[in-house]
């Protein structure tokens, strides 16, 4: 059996982080994982909110922080220092940070030699007016505009093909991944009637919205509640349209938040340009995702819910079509920390180096 792959993860102690790692410790072609902080300050955070602490001993222990890890020895965070990671021969660095620090520590990544799997938005987009949300101030611009052109997006059953080769992985958002999976092959079809808009009404659980605290993510506000926010300006919107090959115009995305801990379930409206029957659509459907092992297309009536997908890598898909036959209900459904984020992260890994995409995910 060939080597293990020798990976580190920056972000571990956030929700995502935490899946990652999880992940990653049960992967059988993967050597244990380098878990590391930010060097600089021992209370940075990851890309899901969180705070590394330290042990009694002075030693930062992830362990500490999410006993379940406890009694298979300790985890310790290292200080994020290149020399040291060329040094342990890591393959692959992963990046569960924040925007900004991700934006910052890829192009040092690539420059020394690593490979990357980034799961904030920092590499995500392409075009200006969408990349523009993040407000980010590059170093050196030129490099950053030269890495933003060589990512690639990260969903494997869109890009499966430019993955391998590619040094930058913008992991996708897990609210776009459901999005994106449920409207790609009717686009691709030419079936959706774009001049008449599409509608994706998105619910996520609170994990979505990071480890960090918030007055909106309080349970007193989170529990028996349904908000929406981030109404036309949420950053996931641009992934979507960019993805999609749509304007922003022709789709209205709305998220909202459940009081549930994980999962996302998406409900897309779509007008169809000509009347069409419920065994075309199903054929579109199973026809554009026939090799691709984490989408499961449901046979109509039946829809995905949340629970059939909690802690798999799977991507739910069902349908309803309107007696008319020109109005579609599409449902999609994910863990939106192991499809959305962590479980994704690694199925990208897998592609990178050659690995059956589903190793260590099922």
């Amino acid at each position: 059996m060939p080597a293990k792959l020798k990976v580190a993860v920056l972000g571990a102690t956030g929700y995502s982080g935490m899946e990652l790692t999880r992940i990653l410790l049960r992967h059988p072609r993967v050597d244990r994982p380098v878990l590391l902080r930010r060097a600089e300050s021992h209370l940075s955070k990851d890309a899901k909110g969180g705070a590394p602490s330290e042990s009694g001993n002075g030693h930062l222990n992830l362990a500490d922080i999410f006993p379940a890890l406890s009694g298979n020895g300790s985890y310790p965070l290292e200080p994020l220092a290149w020399p040291v990671l060329k040094q342990k021969g890591v393959d692959l660095l992963f990046l569960a940070t924040p925007h900004e620090v991700s934006r910052s520590l890829v192009p040092e990544a690539v420059a020394n030699g690593m490979r990357v799997v980034d799961l904030s938005g920092a590499w995500r987009l392409k075009q200006e007016q969408h990349r523009a949300i993040y407000k980010f101030k590059d170093e050196d611009a030129a490099t950053a505009a030269e890495l933003t052109e060589k990512a690639v997006y990260g969903l494997p059953e869109l890009n499966g093909d430019k993955i391998p080769s590619a040094k930058v992985i913008a992991n996708p958002g897990c609210y776009a991944t459901t999005v994106i999976l449920g409207l790609a092959p009717l686009l691709k079809a030419g079936l959706a009637d774009k001049d008449k808009g599409i509608i994706a009404d998105s619910k996520s659980g609170v994990s979505g919205a990071g480890k960090e605290p918030t007055a909106r993510t309080h349970f007193v506000s989170v529990a028996d509640n349904l908000s929406a926010y981030g109404v036309f300006t949420h950053r996931h919107l641009g992934e979507i349209a960019e993805q999609l090959q749509i304007t922003s115009d022709e789709i209205t995305f709305t998220p909202h938040l459940l009081p549930i801990p994980r999962g996302i379930l998406s409900t897309i409206y779509v007008h169809l340009k000509h009347k069409t029957q419920a065994a075309e659509i199903e054929s579109v459907y199973r026809d554009f995702y026939k090799s691709k092992r984490f989408v499961r297309v449901f046979q109509t009536p039946k829809l995905p819910e949340i629970q059939f997908s909690l802690n798999t890598n799977y991507c739910d898909l069902g349908f309803c079509l309107a007696p008319d036959g020109q109005r579609l209900v599409i449902v999609s459904c994910e863990d939106n920390l192991i499809k959305g984020a962590a479980g994704q992260a690694v199925q990208n890994m897998n592609l990178m180096f050659g690995l059956n995409e589903e190793e260590g995910l099922l």
